[in-house]
């Protein structure tokens, strides 16, 4: 696909350019589940023992983040997708307007 058809305003005709929208989205998707689950299992049952040696105020590491950190690091992978979305949605001319000048402008340009 060109570029010029991706970072259009408008989503460019047919469906090629949905394939390339959610392969992105997949492949993001993918991306921040295995660090989600690199983060609760691999640090908060896995790798906890070597993890219990460090102190973070006063609490073993590997409990703090299996208690804490993998919430701490859940919260920061929704805003990581919220925000990524955000930009891919308007490369691909889907982004829905809260305020009243973009209003009505969703996908296909309906007023």
């Amino acid at each position: 696909m060109a570029d010029s058809q991706v970072n259009s305003p408008e989503p460019p005709g047919g469906n090629g350019w949905r394939r390339e929208y959610w392969k992105r989205n997949i492949r993001l998707v993918a991306v921040l589940l295995v660090i989600w689950f690199a983060v609760s299992f691999g640090c908060g049952i896995l790798f906890v023992e070597q993890l219990n040696q460090i102190t973070v105020g006063g609490f073993p590491l590997g409990f703090w983040v299996a208690q804490q950190g993998s919430i701490y690091v859940f919260l920061l992978l929704i805003l990581v997708y919220c925000l990524y979305m955000d930009r891919l949605d308007k490369q691909f001319g889907v982004y829905e307007y809260d305020d009243e000048a973009g209003a009505g402008t969703k996908e296909g340009g309906e007023a």
